[in-house]
């Protein structure tokens, strides 16, 4: 009986209320997961009674916060390993979740991984990184990125086509591309993307860029090019293609709109005799792009209001929300999360016994059994 009272977990109250909130969590819904009641949660918080080593242990996982933060004698100042471009006008971003950090930590741990073999293997760096500046041209830095993943101008084919050409094109070129829309293979936690749409982390041998699939399909294909932008200019951030007053994101905006929908072709195209909704329909087919697309470009050189645009925005988000499927196929999934370079690298990696197939299966987040189906689903 004396070690069941023992059990009481020392954690300092205020860290208990940091990690909450840093979640996200409300305290009903903690203490829902926690199979405890309400006022209990109020109660570890204010210090007037302490949780069981057992549900402190609880409280950390579903926070995601690490066991030993609850013990510190203040919150810990925590700082995103890339830079945060989100800043929207003078407005304060929250502090970003633990999902955001989270990601960003596992994609960073594939891409150390990957820098590694390639530096292993005597692969040389990636001349574009860095190749073009906030002084280039619009247009140059858009024909240098389109030279370098030798992917022009669509002429058939619907969107879906050129954004699979486009993320070939890239991983041809050396930019590992991963979409996901949760952090790893747990479905229960989801990216937002209200916090985020993307980021590049910029590397001579091995640059990333990764795209919150949680967004509209027809929004990433900006997301993607906006993101290759960020690598061409030699930068790392997160992003979220809002109205910026950053320079860095404005160019990448610009630089992503002139890639795919041109505005010299986009007046031309426009009728002011249509409406917004029709425009976007035909120009769209046109520019063999999504009518979202259309509708940002047309935001960003003025056809059409940024409250129209976002408005359109919102509504295309709410469609893919509610829209019915399945969660597709895992060796599909799992090709998306990973970049097809690195499935690649790490597959090879395995099968020459140079990676033992446990730490193969950790990094790229399948289980080990099944590594050798998933080699089998790679392209050639």
């Amino acid at each position: 009986m004396l070690g069941m009272a023992a059990t009481q977990a020392l954690v300092n109250p205020e860290l208990l209320a940091w990690a909450r909130q840093r979640s996200g969590l409300s305290d009903a819904v903690l203490a829902k997961k926690l199979n405890v009641k309400l006022e209990r949660i109020a109660e570890w918080e204010l210090g007037t009674s302490r949780p069981t080593f057992k549900q402190a242990q609880n409280i950390a996982k579903h926070t995601h916060t690490p066991f030993g933060f609850l013990f510190l004698p203040e919150p810990p100042q925590e700082s995103l390993p890339i830079p945060d471009l989100r800043t929207i006008e003078n407005r304060e971003l929250d502090q970003p979740s633990p999902e955001l950090r989270d990601v960003i930590a596992q994609a960073k741990k594939k891409q150390e991984w990957y820098r590694d073999y390639l530096i292993s293997n005597d692969f040389p760096r990636n001349q574009f990184v860095g190749s073009i500046t906030l002084q280039t041209p619009i247009q140059v830095a858009v024909t240098t990125i389109r030279n370098a993943i030798k992917v022009g101008v669509p002429t058939t084919g619907k969107w879906e086509d050129y954004q699979r050409e486009l993320i070939e094109g890239a991983e041809s070129a050396g930019v590992m591309v991963m979409r996901s829309g949760i952090v790893g293979s747990n479905t229960h936690r989801k990216l937002q993307v209200s916090e985020f749409r993307g980021f590049a982390i910029t590397d001579e041998f091995a640059p990333l860029i990764f795209i919150n699939s949680s967004d509209a399909p027809a929004a990433r294909l900006f997301t993607l090019i906006h993101e290759l932008a960020h690598i061409w200019l030699g930068s790392s951030g997160i992003s979220d293609l809002g109205s910026s007053r950053r320079s860095e994101e404005r160019y990448c905006n610009q630089v992503a709109g002139e890639f795919l929908v041109p505005a010299t072709k986009l007046r031309e195209a426009w009728s002011h005799t249509r409406s917004f909704l029709d425009n976007c329909a035909s120009i769209a087919i046109a520019f063999h792009v999504s009518k979202l697309v259309v509708a940002k470009r047309a935001a960003d050189i003025n056809l059409v209001t940024s409250d129209e645009y976002s408005a359109f925005y919102r509504a295309e988000l709410e469609k893919y929300k509610s829209s019915s499927g399945t969660s597709g196929n895992f060796y599909n999934s799992a090709r998306a999360k990973n970049s097809l370079m690195l499935s690649r690298a790490v597959v090879s990696e395995a099968k020459r016994g140079r990676m033992l197939l446990r730490d193969a299966g950790r990094l790229l987040g399948i289980p080990p059994h099944a590594l050798r189906t998933y080699a089998s689903t790679l392209p050639k």
